[in-house]
């Protein structure tokens, strides 16, 4: 019998998705665990499995297509199988199974709750079943809390669509967080420099005049709004002052999209290979959103200078506060209380979890990088991105990864995961803290993939850009501080990977070689092991294996 699948809610937010691209086409064998589409929510584009084995009967829309959350996706079935009754009843909103069900009642229920929740008495009413109200989102897979770091929209503002309501600042960055209905905002859980915990109330956005008490009265008798005050005002307060500075960038003539910009992932291929800036181009889809046509009807313009100059005056208002402070009078005890960041938070939860509950070991291995040193210069006469060192361990523990398994693993409890697939995690150091962007299945890659992956990784950390999927998902981290000028140190792992190498520097040191002294130049990596999963031995021949890779970059090849 046919199955109906349903476009499926990917985050908290979520109340449609466009389809990015379609991985199966119609009249397709699919497979269980198959890539069937990516779909772009409002977060991500994220990608979307087969739970089921099947022929492809039906698909919803095709690529670029919207639909709301629980309508008709796809269908699967056996091949030749009639399915147009399904067909019909779902394009007519009507329901043939129970998991269909949810979409057509919230239709015709949804209009009547604004009325009648209000009168409803504070201890009957799910606050979080109620389409007015907006719960703090987990907006990445560790986050427990939010600070609010600056309200887009101000209560009694009308709100639309796709607007960003406030800048969260999370445990791993800041991130805007969008409107997905039309309405009037009521009331703001929590002021700028505030924390709320996640799924606490954070804003009501509904009709003008809506009576909101009964809302309130409800979220303070159940979990309530967590409001803690905190010492972090005058970050926000720092961070209000650039957002008004902000807003001139984008206040001229010629640009028509302010704020994000929605663009369907063919438009913004073009895009990039026209070089036009999106942010000139008038869209013609639903909310202005960027399409294909778009993109090919516009004229590229020289207006980059408007946008230059407001970056520069930006830059002294932020600068002018630096000679303000006074140095410390010799003798005088001088300090700062800072607040503690949301990063910081976790980083320091997390990794004195590591420290504290998984028996680490280390083990650190000399290695002759003359060789490497070698086919780096010759690599780069040729390659199109510049390879670093960094790009050739991370390759050469991929494939070491895959000859020793059990290090590329991870403690569950109860059981030992063993990951048939290597995804490395790249330490990359930010101003408040440290983030770790995972390369997937980086032993199919090739080095110049890796190094363009790895760059770009790094640029979007330091804009605070990476999104919850670019930092989960690793099964072995690396950690490099050698640009740093340090020989050896030893890293921390990081959960819930069983191991994490620590990279040096390349220094020059005497050592022998066929019975001469002679200058070689060395880099010094250290092996963390978590003892539950990794033995000595086990993690001994991981780095001979590494070693011999690395001392002859010819096997990379093999």
């Amino acid at each position: 019998m046919a199955e109906v699948i349903l476009m499926p809610r990917l985050s908290d937010t979520m109340t449609e998705g466009v389809i990015a691209a379609w991985h199966k086409q119609v009249g397709d064998t699919v497979k269980k665990g198959d890539l069937l589409a990516e779909i772009e929510t409002d977060k991500a584009t994220m990608e979307l499995e087969s739970y089921q084995d099947g022929v492809l009967l039906h698909i919803g829309t095709p690529n670029g297509g919207k639909l709301q959350v629980n309508d008709l996706l796809a269908i699967f079935g056996k091949q030749g199988e009639d399915i147009s009754e399904l067909v019909k009843i779902h394009q007519n909103g009507g329901t043939v199974t129970s998991t269909s069900s949810p979409a057509p009642v919230a239709d015709t229920i949804t209009p009547a709750v604004p009325n009648e929740a209000p009168a409803s008495s504070s201890n009957t009413i799910d606050i979080s079943t109620m389409e007015e109200v907006v719960l703090m989102p987990r907006l990445s897979d560790t986050m427990t809390e939010g600070v609010i770091a600056g309200w887009q929209k101000n209560v009694g503002d009308t709100v639309k669509k796709g607007d960003v309501l406030a800048d969260i600042e999370t445990d791993k960055a800041t991130m805007e967080l969008e409107s997905y209905k039309d309405g009037v905002l009521l009331y703001q859980g929590a002021k700028a420099g505030e924390k709320i915990l996640v799924n606490d109330l954070l804003c009501i956005i509904g009709k003008a005049g809506m009576d909101i008490a009964p809302i309130l009265a409800a979220a303070k008798s159940g979990t309530g709004a967590a409001t803690n005050n905190t010492a972090s005002t005058p970050q926000t307060a720092s961070a209000s002052t650039v957002s008004p500075e902000a807003a001139p960038k984008v206040a001229t003539a010629t640009i028509v999209n302010e704020g994000r910009i929605f663009a369907s992932p063919l438009a913004k291929k073009l895009a990039a290979e026209k070089g036009v800036d999106l942010k000139y181009v008038k869209g013609s889809g639903d909310n202005g959103r960027i399409t294909k046509s778009d993109v090919d009807g516009f004229i590229a313009t020289p207006i980059v200078a408007p946008v230059a100059q407001p970056a520069v005056t930006s830059a002294p208002s932020i600068n002018v506060a630096k000679p303000t402070i006074p140095a410390a009078p010799a003798g005088v005890v001088s300090f700062d209380d800072v607040p503690v960041s949301q990063m910081r938070k976790v980083i320091a939860r997390r990794l004195s979890e590591s420290l504290f509950t998984a028996p680490h070991f280390f083990l650190t291995m000399r290695i002759d990088m003359d060789a490497a040193i070698a086919a780096r210069a010759k690599m780069n006469e040729v390659a199109t991105i510049k390879i670093s060192f960094n790009d050739i361990v991370l390759k050469a523990t991929a494939l070491a990864l895959k000859q020793h398994p059990k290090v590329n693993s991870s403690w569950l409890g109860e059981s030992i995961r063993y990951n048939h697939h290597i995804n490395i995690g790249v330490a990359v150091a930010v101003d408040e803290g440290l983030l770790v962007p995972v390369v997937r299945f980086a032993d199919t890659k090739t080095l110049t993939q890796i190094g363009a992956e790895v760059k770009d990784y790094a640029q979007k950390a330091k804009d605070k850009k990476l999104q919850p999927a670019d930092w989960e998902g690793s099964t072995f981290t690396i950690s490099n501080l050698g640009m740093f000028g340090i020989d050896q140190f030893t890293a921390i792992i990081n959960p819930p990977d069983a191991c994490i190498l620590a990279v040096g520097g390349i220094t020059q040191e005497p050592v022998v070689k066929n019975g001469q002294i002679v200058p070689g130049n060395i880099m010094k990596v250290t092996l963390s092991c978590d003892h539950r999963v990794v033995d000595g031995a086990t993690g001994a021949a991981f780095l001979q294996t590494l070693k011999q890779l690395l001392e002859e970059p010819v096997r990379m090849l093999v």
